[in-house]
């Protein structure tokens, strides 16, 4: 991985040692600038969860992907700058769901360590730059409630997953929270929950053309041809191509080619 061109993609020009404090600006940069999006899985183009294909994929292309890739990458970058990083087997609990879903694969999380500060002395951090609509910085693995504006959050002890930890979401939010098991997972802990949500036709991802950022103001998404912000719940209907292609420009630094553009632009019709 080419650590320098991953640090000017998401615009970092000297990250520093690892501290909590370069954690965090790191991982706002990375939330900010590389996208929640669904665009190979809509263009029917497999993807796999290794993280240095996503990583050059991000650097490359100026894309991103969903947690499996987000997430996967970033812990790459962030091992490559000396952060202690873990990967840990989560399960993303959707508001149709009734219970806590457990850890079921259908989301990647990481944990950092050995950064402590005055307010987290055992400097145990929950980092997730692939939830889309989810944290804007770490969040220290400590129970309780923590504001990162406009959003709140809850992290308690799991009830789903025995040693696990539970992030749960903001109630304005599309998800209600997300279950994680405390031992280390692996690439094989993610595979076949990720051939299902590339390829099947129940999958949201295949459902949906989606593209989300998180940034200090909340969650800007595309869903479709609309454009949402979170949390106030604001709607702008994108009616020509244009319009919607110079909203994933200016908003999310996609650029999409010409074959993409027109058949993305098609499903989207198809599915209003």
């Amino acid at each position: 991985m080419d650590t320098v061109a991953y640090l000017r993609r998401i615009g970092v020009d000297d990250p520093g040692p690892p501290t909590a404090a370069g954690l965090a600006a790191l991982h706002r940069a990375h939330v900010e600038r590389v996208p929640y999006e669904t665009i190979e899985i809509q263009m029917q183009r497999p993807t796999t969860v290794d993280p240095h294909e996503a990583a050059e994929r991000i650097v490359a292309r100026n894309r991103g992907g969903y947690c499996y890739h987000l997430n996967g990458a970033f812990s790459l970058l962030l091992k490559a700058l000396g952060y202690d990083v873990v990967w840990h087997r989560g399960g993303v609990q959707p508001r149709s769901a009734p219970e806590p879903v457990g850890a079921t694969g259908n989301h990647l999380a990481l944990t950092v360590h050995g950064l402590s500060t005055d307010e987290n002395p055992e400097g145990d951090w929950l980092v997730d730059a692939g939830l889309g609509n989810g944290i804007h910085e770490p969040i220290p693995l400590i129970p309780g409630g923590y504001r990162q504006a406009p959003l709140t959050y809850e992290l308690k002890r799991s009830a789903a997953e025995p040693g696990g930890w539970r992030l749960e979401q903001d109630p304005r939010m599309s998800w209600v929270g997300m279950d994680f098991r405390p031992r280390v997972a692996t690439t094989d802990d993610f595979s076949e929950r990720h051939q299902w949500l590339s390829t099947a036709p129940e999958s949201p991802f295949v459902q949906s053309f989606t593209v989300q950022r998180r940034d200090e103001h909340g969650v800007d998404a595309v869903i479709g041809t609309a454009l949402y912000h979170y949390p106030d719940g604001a709607t702008t209907e994108l009616d020509t191509q244009d319009v919607w292609l110079d909203v994933l420009r200016d908003r999310f630094a996609i650029e999409l080619d010409a074959h993409e553009r027109d058949a993305l632009w098609a499903r989207v019709q198809y599915s209003r």
